[in-house]
């Protein structure tokens, strides 16, 4: 089989690529499980943007101060400058964000933020509705739970994939190859991620010598409710502090002000920090409090959280709602450059959350996640429609290495745990080298390729970590007592 594009992934950053390859064009994209099972569908908030060309040096702003000194501020700008065009490209397509009464777009504030410049759809449905609407544009066939397990890579060129496809390896050709696969979410014990999001193609990279950067960047979400049952817990929007929800204690006590004069509106790593240490500190524990909306505003923007919240039995908005950090979002990933273009390996590209373009420096600026992923997937296409093919067809052998063994699904919830204990909110460098002793004795047993992959992602992760020995956004590394 051979496609001009495969798409590795079906989540927003892969069908905005695909929405711009024209349909003469053979693409196939190839999605790991059912196709709502991506991080995209569960995006809430919002997506941002500046609002028009006088708003731009404020969101580039923003973005770079959130991202503490390490933004790459050509990527922001970049981001930036081409928000307003892939957001119109989507509206004029037939996407319709949420409006008033009169017909304008709404937009909303989140952390960080200088002013309302957050777009959303479905109040707080956007990655679903926006996911929705590009499954449906779609026009070109999917390859659904199958998975990719090896690149097909010779003498720096990128001939195509390898993929489990019920059971049995096959190689699929393609003159360009777009990585798309999301983060790294289930390498920890709780998080915000689809199921199926297990750092698989950042482990594969580091097999093929691929180089992953800013992996020491790992976003954690300040408000998830976590007594739900399952690793992956329910978030609760930045959407909801932007509009006046607050944190409190047990005593009904806004400590956040204790650590930054913004409160609620601080980034999500010093909201993050500073949940953590006030728990640790006074043993209290920490709400989201809705009390400042009206019942039937708070019941028609957060249509479905508010459902979700009600069969769990929380009277909101009377009732605040119990919540912690969790693991939200990976911040590092396969370098790709201003093209989306992997460094030293021609015809591969790597969009969205599994890649790292620098945008978001130490931390990400809340909602800029779902822009970065349609932009630099325009990005990509670009290049890949303006680009010569001259490469000569070579044909792989197809791998016969194990896939998985039985004692697999018992590892990887260990290293789960290895990775909330040692390597989440707070670290310590005896803690990220016990990790790493844990992390090379897996690595070191009779495993299966996939939890391989996981494994040799995590240890990117410890030795990113233990690299960067000063604090700074979401690394948080701290003195031993």
């Amino acid at each position: 089989m051979k496609y001009d594009v495969i798409i590795i992934g079906a989540g927003i950053a892969g069908l905005y690529a695909s929405m711009n390859i024209p349909k003469d064009k053979k693409v196939l994209i190839i999605n790991k499980r059912e196709t709502f099972k991506c991080n995209s569908f569960y995006a809430q908030g919002g997506v941002a943007l500046a609002r028009d060309n006088d708003d731009i040096p404020s969101h580039i702003k923003d973005t770079l101060e959130a991202g503490a000194g390490l933004c790459c501020e050509d990527a922001v700008k970049t981001l930036s400058l081409n928000s307003r065009k892939v957001i119109d490209d989507l509206i004029n397509n037939g996407f319709e964000f949420d409006k008033d009464a009169d017909g304008n777009l709404l937009y909303t504030k989140e952390a960080a933020h200088s002013c309302e410049r957050i777009l959303h759809a479905g109040g707080d449905a956007t990655g679903r509705y926006m996911h929705y609407f590009l499954l449906s544009k779609n026009k070109h066939p999917m390859l659904s739970d199958a998975r990719v397990v090896d690149l097909l890579i010779k003498d720096g060129i990128c001939y195509g994939v390898t993929v489990l496809d019920h059971r049995q390896s096959r190689n699929i050709y393609a003159d360009d190859v777009i990585i798309a696969s999301g983060g790294v979410g289930s390498l920890f014990e709780y998080h915000t991620n689809a199921p199926c999001i297990s750092a698989d193609m950042q482990g594969l990279c580091v097999m093929k010598g691929i180089e992953l950067e800013r992996m020491e960047m790992m976003q954690f979400h300040p408000t998830v409710y976590i007594g739900n049952e399952g690793v992956q817990k329910l978030l609760l929007t930045e959407a909801f502090r932007g509009e006046g929800a607050t944190i409190v204690d047990e005593d009904g006590r806004r400590f956040l002000f204790d650590y930054d004069k913004r409160g609620e509106l601080a980034s999500r790593d010093i909201v993050s920090k500073s949940i953590y240490d006030y728990k640790k500190k006074t043993s209290s524990a920490v709400y989201l409090d809705f009390s400042n909306f009206e019942y039937q505003y708070f019941m028609k923007r957060f249509p479905n959280i508010s459902k979700t919240l009600k069969s769990l039995g929380f009277d909101v908005p009377k009732q605040r709602v119990p919540i912690s950090p969790a693991f939200h979002y990976a911040i590092g990933g396969i370098k790709s450059d201003a093209n989306a273009k992997v460094p030293n390996v021609k015809n591969l590209y790597a969009v969205g959350e599994v890649a790292s373009t620098k945008v978001h420096g130490a931390n990400r600026l809340a909602s800029n996640s779902l822009l970065e992923g349609l932009v630099f997937a325009k990005k990509a296409v670009d290049e890949i429609l303006n680009s010569k093919k001259e490469k000569e067809f070579i044909e792989f052998k197809v791998s016969d290495e194990v896939m998985s063994l039985k004692d697999d699904k018992a590892k990887k919830n260990l290293l789960r745990k290895i990775m909330w204990e040692n390597v989440s909110i707070v670290r310590t460098k005896s803690g990220l080298n016990e990790a790493l002793e844990q992390i090379n004795a897996l690595l070191n047993e009779n495993i299966g390729k996939l939890l391989k992959f996981r494994l040799l992602t995590a240890r990117e992760i410890v030795l990113s970590a233990l690299a960067r020995d000063k604090s700074v956004g979401v690394h948080t590394i701290i003195e031993e007592k």
